[in-house]
């Protein structure tokens, strides 16, 4: 598995690994839009790219996953994948493919409100990297 769930009081978290940056950037992706939403059931996908910039990794994540859910929850865009095309500590590069956001099609899950900069984290770890997210739901 990609992710796992952290108990957190009236908000939950991830615990998401990758074996280099854009595995795990990749990963948090597919981690926030599995808890919110059955992208599977989505039809052909439209595809644009997307750039994102931070202070530091923690930024860059935390810009990376609320951009993403502005375009759900503003574009009602279903990401289905995220291809990070280049990553450094202050910018990332990607390529989305998406499905418009069909309610008669999609069930949401889990509604995020936010993702939040509580405990989070971007670490190098000894077999990759690894992040904390806590989102507000």
């Amino acid at each position: 598995m990609k992710y796992t769930l952290i108990d957190h009081t009236a908000d939950f978290g991830i615990r998401v690994s990758g074996s280099d940056l854009k595995d795990l950037f990749e990963n948090t992706a597919y981690a926030m839009f599995d808890l919110i939403i059955d992208a599977e059931l989505s039809k052909d996908g439209k595809e644009f790219d997307i750039s994102v910039s931070g202070y530091d990794l923690p930024d860059l994540m935390f810009n990376w996953l609320r951009e993403l859910l502005y375009l759900f929850a503003g574009k009602e865009m279903v990401i289905k994948k995220a291809d990070i095309v280049s990553i450094s500590e202050n910018r990332l590069s990607a390529r989305i493919t998406y499905s418009d956001y069909d309610p008669g099609r999609h069930e949401i899950k889990n509604e995020i409100k936010a993702v939040t900069y509580h405990q989070l984290k971007v670490e190098n770890k000894s077999d990759g990297w690894e992040t904390i997210i806590i989102f507000d739901v």
